[in-house]
């Protein structure tokens, strides 16, 4: 593996990270602050919305860099 190879990945796991600690965070002021189920509905679609965005972003990526 390749210094490039390994700090590309390195970087895609911290942003995974980073990501699962914004929903860990956004969980909480959600159950604390009471609510509503449409308004939770949306933070979790828009939190959904950009994982998928960044998931399509490495897919293209390696796609297109193959």
């Amino acid at each position: 593996m390749t210094f490039e190879q390994f700090e590309t990945l390195s970087f895609y796991f911290a942003l995974s990270g980073l990501f699962l600690l914004i929903g860990l965070a956004i969980r909480d002021v959600l159950k604390t602050g009471d609510v509503p189920l449409f308004g939770r509905i949306m933070v979790w679609g828009v939190l959904f919305l950009g994982c998928a965005g960044f998931l399509a972003k490495g897919l293209i990526q390696v796609f297109f860099s193959s």
